[in-house]
């Protein structure tokens, strides 16, 4: 997972790891469906383990600084908080391998 140049856009190394919903799209209706656990699951469990991480440091510490895992935070249940933070977190290694 040292390049990027396998992966156009972060949506493909997210479906690597299985960390999007499934699509069954078609006639222009986007429907997204759970999220599949196809994928690497040694990849899937490390960014899940990261977020579930981050999760428990802000419970213990706040989320002051952290606006967006504190509204997430109140609306769903901590796992699927984690999932959506892997998700980010995937995204956002994408981007450093895809910019530098």
């Amino acid at each position: 997972m040292c390049r990027s140049q396998g992966f156009p856009i972060g949506t493909r190394l997210l479906g690597l790891g299985g960390l999007v919903p499934k699509q069954n799209s078609s006639g222009g209706k986007d429907k997204l469906g759970s999220i599949s656990k196809q994928g690497d699951r040694y990849l899937r469990g490390l960014f899940t383990a990261g977020a579930l991480a981050v999760i428990r440091y802000a419970k213990i510490y706040g989320t002051g600084h952290r606006p967006w895992l504190t509204g997430l935070l109140t609306r769903r249940p901590t796992k699927v908080d984690a999932i959506a933070l892997a998700n980010k977190i995937a995204r956002m290694a994408w981007a450093m391998m895809a910019k530098g």
